[in-house]
């Protein structure tokens, strides 16, 4: 029932925004994903980033077809962690475009069968969506021999300008995607642009730059450690996987005042 829940407000809202050229933004409100193309290539040029929730697999399809044609398909697809909200569809998608599947080596386990997440806490926030978070998915799927290392050198596989950095805290090997040319950020679950653990906040998509989603962050120094790493990066552009795209110009005083609240 209450997975139910999160899964048909996901259906009935999610949106897409152009936030660059070569940058399609979907929205399914309760996360995001993201299409990265190379500019100039042909419409076969392209990556999908995070693969949203279990239903999601269908606005994904409708989307590709719309923006790239009916039988385009992704050279791979870069799971930024394997939380619920990020791999949900990836099975359905590999079935059907054959692609393969990124991820960093220190959230394998969680792609592959053998380790399972800790269950959400409720405890950790009054907002509704914490209270209902020991019901969303936590065990491991297994992706077999379709899942793959990212590289170690920190370059992500057919996406020359952009690379790979290590973000941990909400989970152990979570990454954010960074272009330095145009100082781009996709900085997953590092923090997010609404407060996630509102359902209020989350419907709306109120703009309140917080921390990462607290019902299923362990590790919380170096949750702190991966902000502190993100202003370091100096991004003009940040998408968060939960939450809309925020400029620059005042984020690194928000990241500011978010760290001070983090114990």
């Amino acid at each position: 029932m209450k997975n139910k829940l999160v899964g048909v407000i996901s259906h009935l809202t999610s949106t897409t925004q152009q936030v660059r050229s070569d940058l399609l933004l979907l929205n399914f409100t309760i996360a995001n994903a993201c299409i990265i193309s190379e500019l100039g290539s042909n419409k076969d040029q392209w990556v999908l980033v995070d693969t949203g929730l279990e239903n999601s697999g269908k606005f994904i399809l409708k989307t590709v077809q719309k923006h790239f044609g009916a039988n385009s398909k992704p050279q791979a697809i870069i799971l930024t962690h394997g939380h619920f909200d990020h791999i949900g569809s990836v099975k359905q998608l590999i079935k059907k475009w054959q692609v393969p599947v990124y991820i960093h080596k220190w959230e394998l386990p969680y792609v592959t069968g053998k380790q399972d997440y800790l269950p959400g806490d409720p405890t950790v926030d009054n907002g509704f969506v914490a209270k209902l978070s020991p019901t969303f998915p936590h065990t491991s799927i297994d992706l077999g021999n379709s899942i793959n290392s990212l590289p170690e050198d920190g370059t992500i596989p057919f996406l020359p300008d952009w690379k790979w950095i290590l973000v941990p805290g909400h989970t152990k090997g979570q990454i954010a995607l960074f272009r330095e040319s145009d100082r781009t950020l996709l900085c997953a679950d590092a923090f997010t642009t609404v407060k996630q653990e509102s359902l209020i906040s989350v419907l709306l998509q109120q703009k309140k730059v917080s921390g990462p989603p607290k019902y299923f962050t362990t590790n919380w120094p170096q949750a702190k450690q991966s902000i502190e790493k993100i202003i370091d990066l100096k991004p003009n552009l940040v998408i968060a996987s939960h939450g809309k795209p925020i400029e620059s110009e005042i984020l690194t005083e928000q990241l500011q005042d978010v760290l001070a609240n983090i114990k």
